[in-house]
C-alpha cells in the first residue's frame, strides 16, 4: 500500500511543471560563480556588468549607463535600458561586487517565466501540450542564456508575465480583481520592453483579442489606452534619450537597427546562417524536427489557433529579422524572442502522438540534445581565466584612474577584468606610433598586449617593458 502512494506521488511530482523548471534550475546552478568568460557572448556579458559596477563605483543614477571602452570619455552612452545592471547594482549595495550576481538574477527571473508560459499556453492549449511546449523551451537555446548575463530571457520572462496578467484583464469576470491585473500588464510591459525592446514584438497577439465580442468596448478602449501609456517611456527611452546619450557624451555603443531594405540585402547574402538560427539554434535538431511535425499536425487538423498565432508572430518576427540584417544571422540570441513560439508548436507536435511512451522517448532526446549542446557554455578555459589576474599586476604600477589600451580588437572583456577605463584595438593600430601618440596626448599611462587570450602577441620594441609573463606584457609609452 505504502509501495504504492510512494510510486502514484512520485507520478504526480514528475508530471508537475514546477518540479521540472526547478530541476533545470539547479542543473544552471552548475558553475554560476563563474566569471563572464565562457566563449560564447562573454563580450556581451561584460559590458552588462560594467555597467552595473559603474553604477556602484561611479555614479548610480539609472538614466547614465556607462561602459569602459570609451577611453577619455565619460563612457555615458546609448543601450538597453539597464534594468538588469541596476539589479547587479542593488544587490552589490547590499553584499558587496560579485561578477556572477547577474547570472543569478536572470537565472530566477527566467525560471518564473518559464511558469508563466507554461500557465499562458495552458490557457489555450491541453496540459500536456503546454508541459511539452515549456520543457523544450527550458532546454532550448534559453537553458545556457537564462543564465547569462544578458537581458534577453530576463525581458521575455517580464513579457510573457505581462501576456498572463493582460489576458486575465480582458477575459476576467472578476472586476475587484481587475484593476490589479491590468496594474501588472502596465508594470511586466514596461519592465520587459525597457529592458529589451524586440522581447515586446508577442505583445502583437493581442490583437486577437480585439476581435472577441464578448469582451466589452470599454475594457477593450481601457486596455489600449494603458498599453499606450506603457510604450510611452518605451519610445522616449529608445527613440529619445539614447540619441540624446549619444550625441551628447560622443560615444555609439548600442545597435539600433537598419533600414529594412539593406537588412533583405544582408539575410539574402546570409541565408545558410540564417535558417541556421531556426533549425538549430533555437532548438537544436530534434526540437526543430518536432516543431516541423507540429506544424504539419496543425495543417492536417486545421488548427487555427496554431497557425493563426504562428503566422501572426512570424510576420512581425521577420520585420525584426530584417532590421537586424547581418547582425540577425550572426549572433545566436537574437532568435530568442521567437523561441517560445516554436517551443509551443513543437510541444503541440509532441502531444498529437499517440503513444505514450513514444512521447516521453521524443522529450528525452530533446533534453538530452539540447542540454548536451550547452553545457560547454558551464565552463571556463584556462587560458581564458588566466585574464582575471590582469588588474593585480596592472595595480602594481597604476592607479584604477590609469587609462590603458589593449589589443583586444572590438572585445571589452580584458577591459572589464583590468578594471580600468580605456581603449580596446587592433594589433595593427597599436602597432602605429603615431595613433599611440594620439592616445598619450588623451590620456594613455599603459599599453596592455594579450597573448595568448582575446588576442595575438604583437612587439612594441620602442616602449618600456615593465611586466611581462606568459598571458599579457604591459607597456609604458
Amino acid at each position: 500500500m505504502e509501495k504504492s502512494m510512494f510510486k502514484s506521488k512520485a507520478n504526480l511530482l514528475l508530471k508537475d511543471i514546477r518540479f521540472w523548471i526547478l530541476f533545470f534550475f539547479v542543473i544552471r546552478l552548475i558553475g554560476i560563480t563563474n566569471p563572464p568568460l565562457e566563449v560564447a557572448h562573454n563580450w556581451r556579458q561584460t559590458t552588462v556588468t560594467m555597467v552595473a559596477r559603474n553604477f556602484l563605483e561611479v555614479d548610480n543614477n539609472i538614466f547614465y549607463p556607462r561602459i569602459d571602452i570609451a577611453g577619455e570619455k565619460t563612457g555615458i552612452t546609448g543601450m538597453e535600458f539597464p534594468t538588469l545592471n541596476y539589479l547587479i547594482y542593488l544587490v552589490s549595495e547590499l553584499f558587496g561586487y560579485q561578477h556572477w550576481y547577474g547570472r543569478l538574477i536572470n537565472l530566477l527571473v527566467s525560471s518564473i517565466g518559464l511558469l508563466y508560459f507554461y500557465k499562458l499556453v495552458k490557457r489555450y492549449f491541453t496540459e500536456t501540450t503546454s508541459f511539452y511546449a515549456t520543457i523544450t523551451l527550458t532546454v532550448s537555446i534559453w537553458f545556457q542564456f537564462s543564465r547569462k548575463i544578458m537581458p534577453d530571457t530576463f525581458a521575455m520572462s517580464f513579457i510573457f508575465m505581462s501576456i498572463y496578467y493582460g489576458t486575465n484583464y480582458l477575459l476576467s469576470k472578476n472586476n475587484q480583481k481587475n484593476s490589479a491585473n491590468l496594474a501588472l500588464y502596465f508594470v511586466f510591459v514596461l519592465i520587459g520592453m525597457l529592458s529589451k525592446l524586440p522581447a515586446g514584438y508577442l505583445l502583437i497577439l493581442f490583437v486577437f483579442y480585439l476581435f472577441q465580442k464578448e469582451i466589452s468596448l470599454k475594457r477593450k478602449l481601457l486596455f489600449c489606452s494603458v498599453s499606450v501609456v506603457s510604450l510611452i517611456p518605451v519610445f522616449w527611452w529608445y527613440f529619445v534619450w539614447v540619441p540624446h546619450l549619444v550625441d551628447t557624451y560622443g560615444f555609439w555603443h548600442f545597435f539600433m537597427g537598419k533600414s529594412m531594405q539593406e537588412g533583405f540585402g544582408e539575410i539574402v547574402l546570409n541565408l545558410k546562417d540564417t535558417f541556421k538560427k531556426f533549425y538549430d539554434t533555437a532548438l537544436k535538431f530534434s526540437g526543430f524536427t518536432l516543431f516541423l511535425v507540429g506544424m504539419i499536425y496543425s495543417f492536417v487538423k486545421r488548427e487555427r489557433k496554431i497557425l493563426l498565432l504562428f503566422s501572426l508572430t512570424f510576420l512581425v518576427f521577420w520585420v525584426l529579422i530584417l532590421k537586424s540584417g547581418f547582425t540577425f544571422a550572426h549572433h545566436s540570441y537574437y532568435i530568442i524572442p521567437f523561441v517560445p513560439v516554436m517551443a509551443l508548436v513543437a510541444g503541440y507536435g509532441i502531444d498529437q502522438i499517440k503513444n505514450k511512451r513514444f512521447r516521453v522517448l521524443l522529450l528525452v532526446i530533446i533534453c538530452v540534445e539540447g542540454v548536451g549542446n550547452q553545457f560547454h557554455d558551464f565552463i571556463i578555459h584556462e587560458n581564458d581565466s588566466k585574464i582575471m589576474k590582469l588588474e593585480t599586476d596592472l595595480n602594481k604600477f597604476s592607479s584604477k584612474h590609469d587609462l590603458i589600451v589593449i589589443n583586444s580588437g572590438d572585445y571589452p572583456t580584458p577591459m572589464y577584468f583590468s578594471h580600468r577605463k580605456g581603449w580596446v584595438n587592433s594589433n595593427d593600430s597599436i602597432s602605429n606610433e603615431t595613433f599611440i601618440r594620439t592616445l598619450k596626448n588623451k590620456g594613455l599611462k599603459h599599453i596592455v598586449i594579450l597573448k595568448r587570450s582575446f588576442a595575438d602577441e604583437v612587439l612594441l620594441p620602442n616602449y618600456k617593458c615593465v611586466f611581462n609573463n606568459r598571458e599579457y606584457s604591459i607597456y609604458k609609452p
